[in-house]
């Protein structure tokens, strides 16, 4: 681990409470709230269902193997750090930077959903001004200190955990009538071919939008790094984190498939009148719900912007810190906050959004496309990581007993999320190769973050020569 001056040290400030809801906030979006729709529109509520318990049994397994890790070694570097230390340096290093870009991009993409959300409100007003409003409100959030990003985070989270809960509550009292008419029962699930529709094809289409949605998970092990007891809170996060998500995306996707016909044209509609959220509370007689649905929305979009900024920032300053990145952006103000990070961040995110408005949004979209990838290339850096550390640390004759949180089901649990991610990235756009005729140029757009990854991994290793750590060297923090 790289030793740095007191001064220059992150603050402890994260309790259990904002790790908890940190986690959640990252995961539950946009995906929910909008996608949740046209997955059930596409596969059925039966097919959708599927996707999300199986993509949500590998991000089960992922967050125990990061939960192992960070428990015993909470360093902002996350992932990027143990590749380094249990892997290969170059793994490390390409994983930190794959992982900063991601996040920085997905600044500019929540930059461009807020001007779509406000027009809702406001029409005729120029959309910069709303994301220039909320890039700075982001800004200051990640600026003040990292207890006001955890507070800031622990409410937006709020918000959409308590939307969901009244979303269940309310689509169960109409699914037995006892709210908004006559009970509806099961037989929406017996429409055209459901609960199943479109086949084992549609199921795997679902099965990456579920992949998309599960996205965000990981910020649990960048935050470590500033929790103030991660031994105990990281351990307690994981499990409240996994239970919460599951039962968020499983109970939500049941009432819309119940409640709402898969053959209903409004499910695709990414709109957010059109959200299957804003259909049921319409359907439940809740007055405003597409004002109400569009700021929750709104939030949300607010606190991925929000974690997207604390996450690349933390992630650069980590890459400076082992000398991956210019020494400036290792600095800490007064309060802990890696401030020359944070500005670089948000200028990427910021140019990233203006590429969006000139020339029908081509450079915006390819740099999106490039970094839609990077979220599974983490996980997959994640359940390589684990696989490694947990050998090793046998291997130098350690007692499991020792470590703070281990994982259950080792070593199936990083195996298993390691295959199931990898068909993830591989099918990510199946339909090209499907009709006799391959369509390069959706494959190209669809890939493209794949190669990116790869030369960064491979031209660090070569430049560096670096090479994969014998299992009896790799490095432990003594405790």
């Amino acid at each position: 681990m790289n030793t740095t001056p007191s001064s220059q040290k992150l603050r402890r400030s994260l309790k259990s409470r904002h790790l908890t809801m940190i986690s959640l906030g990252g995961t539950i979006g946009t995906g929910l709230f909008l996608a949740s729709g046209g997955a059930i529109h596409t596969a059925g509520p039966g097919g959708a269902l599927v996707a999300y318990i199986l993509i949500g049994i590998m991000v089960y397994f992922l967050m125990t193997s990061l939960a192992e890790m960070a428990a015993y070694m909470p360093v902002s570097g996350s992932f990027s750090t143990y590749a380094a230390k249990f892997v290969d340096p170059s793994l490390g290093f390409a994983l930190g930077w794959n992982y900063w870009y991601n996040w920085a991009i997905t600044i500019a993409a929540e930059l461009s959903a807020v001007t779509l959300i406000m027009k809702f409100w406001f029409p005729d007003t120029p959309s910069y001004i709303w994301s220039a409003i909320c890039l700075i409100i982001m800004f200051l959030i990640n600026y003040l200190s990292v207890k006001g990003f955890g507070e800031a985070e622990f409410w937006f989270s709020l918000i959409k955990v308590v939307t969901v809960i009244i979303f269940v509550i309310t689509g169960f009292l109409m699914i037995f009538g006892i709210m908004g008419g006559k009970p509806v029962g099961l037989k929406n699930l017996t429409i055209g071919d459901a609960p199943f529709h479109g086949g084992f094809m549609a199921l795997l289409g679902i099965f990456m939008a579920a992949g998309f949605s599960f996205q965000g998970t990981e910020l649990l092990g960048v935050a470590a790094g500033e929790s103030d007891n991660p031994e105990k809170n990281i351990p307690r996060a994981v499990k409240q984190v996994f239970w919460r998500i599951l039962l968020f995306y499983v109970l939500a996707i049941l009432v819309i498939g119940l409640l709402i016909p898969y053959t209903n044209q409004s499910l695709s509609n990414g709109a957010v009148t059109m959200s299957p959220f804003t259909l049921v509370f319409n359907k439940a007689g809740i007055a405003f719900a597409a004002s109400v649905m569009n700021a929750i929305i709104l939030t949300s979009v607010l606190s991925a912007g929000n974690s997207g900024m604390y996450a690349s920032t933390r992630m650069l300053w980590d890459l400076a810190q082992a000398g991956h990145a210019p020494k400036f952006l290792g600095k800490l103000n007064k309060k802990g906050v890696p401030v020359n990070a944070l500005i670089i961040t948000a200028l990427v995110g910021t140019l990233a959004f203006l590429a969006s408005l000139f020339g029908d949004g081509v450079v915006y979209n390819w740099l999106l496309n490039a970094s839609g990838m990077s979220g599974f290339i983490a996980w997959l850096g994640i359940a390589i990581s684990h696989y490694r550390f947990r050998k090793a640390y046998v291997a130098q004759g350690r007692d499991l007993n020792d470590l703070p949180y281990r994982a259950k089901w080792f070593p199936f649990g990083p195996i298993f999320a390691f295959i199931l991610c990898a068909v993830v990235i591989i099918g990510q756009d199946y339909p090209a190769f499907i009709g006799g005729k391959v369509d390069w140029n959706g494959v190209f757009v669809s890939y493209i973050g794949l190669p990116l990854f790869i030369i960064v991994w491979l031209g660090y290793k070569f430049t560096k020569k670096t090479k994969v750590i014998p299992l009896e060297q790799c490095e432990f923090i003594e405790r």
